[in-house]
């Protein structure tokens, strides 16, 4: 019976909760396994007697990034851990939007201002300052040319705490056609969700936001498949390396999809959403032990 832990947090104070845990940890007991969820940071976790630990839900690494790439080093080393702590390490840091578009991958363009280096805003078109350390649209806005000092602002904020900024076009195709999320696990994709604009007009950065609004189950188009494939090709060390992945796209001017993100540290897997795919999710984490 091999035991395996599902990596989490504590979500007393948080309004997002992982509604997909209990019954990933219960799909996984009744697939055979010794299955229970642990917060990440627990001092008394002993992660080494564990077969295999799998981050599912560790939500508040984005504002604890140096203790949880620790973690993440502890935990690999001590046991099996998925994803692996290099892919973590890598995606932990949005710059591989750059790397993936400098692989050949269609991203939405992206701009990076580091702290202490000169800023140069854009104009004459909308645009996203989000940090390239970050999750659930964490300190992330929409400008326009008229609000320059508010982006100003924003950037300060995240050079005072030592955080690269991100600067890209905002992607106007996200308020008629949404933004899609591809997921896969296992290598194959498991099922697609579709959800509306996070960041409306005039949204302070660190204004309280629904991460997924409008989510809805969705059929990605061949377009689609080949762009996330595409961008799982260009993992380092190959998508076999991948126990589970999440490809989120959308549309450029152009009309062709694009990456904007490649979550693959704690996606959430929307299951409850697609309650067909707890099953296989259950099998191929118990695959995964070995």
């Amino acid at each position: 019976m091999p035991r395996i832990a599902l990596a989490t947090y504590d979500a007393t104070n948080s309004p997002a909760q992982d509604a997909d845990l209990p019954q990933l940890v219960r799909a996984l007991r009744e697939a055979g396994a010794d299955a229970e969820s642990r917060f990440w940071d627990d001092p008394d976790a002993d992660w080494a007697s564990y077969d295999l630990v799998v981050i599912r839900s560790t939500w508040d690494y984005a504002w604890r990034t140096a203790e949880f790439a620790a973690w993440v080093d502890r935990v690999d080393t001590a046991a099996r851990l998925l994803n692996p702590a290099g892919v973590i390490h890598w995606n932990c840091d949005k710059r591989y939007v750059g790397e993936l578009a400098a692989a050949g991958v269609r991203t939405v363009p992206t701009q990076y201002i580091a702290p202490g280096s000169p800023a140069e805003l854009p104009s004459g078109y909308e645009y996203v300052i989000k940090p390239a350390s970050g999750a659930g649209a964490r300190y992330a806005a929409r400008y326009t040319g008229d609000e320059r000092d508010a982006a100003v602002r924003h950037l300060a904020r995240l050079h005072a705490e030592g955080l690269t900024a991100m600067i890209q076009p905002y992607m106007r195709a996200v308020d008629t056609g949404g933004e899609r999320a591809l997921q896969y696990f296992g290598g194959r994709l498991l099922h697609a969700s579709r959800k509306g604009a996070v960041l409306a007009p005039g949204m302070a950065y660190d204004a309280p936001r629904t991460p997924h609004p409008g989510l809805e189950p969705w059929r990605p188009t061949e377009a689609e498949l080949a762009v996330a494939e595409s961008a799982l090709a260009a993992v380092p060390g190959g998508p076999d390396r991948l126990l589970y992945a999440r490809v989120d796209l959308v549309d450029g001017e152009d009309g062709l999809p694009r990456v904007m993100e490649l979550e693959l540290v704690e996606p959430n897997l929307f299951l409850f959403l697609h309650p067909e795919s707890l099953p296989v999710v259950a099998r191929e984490i118990i695959a995964a032990v070995n």
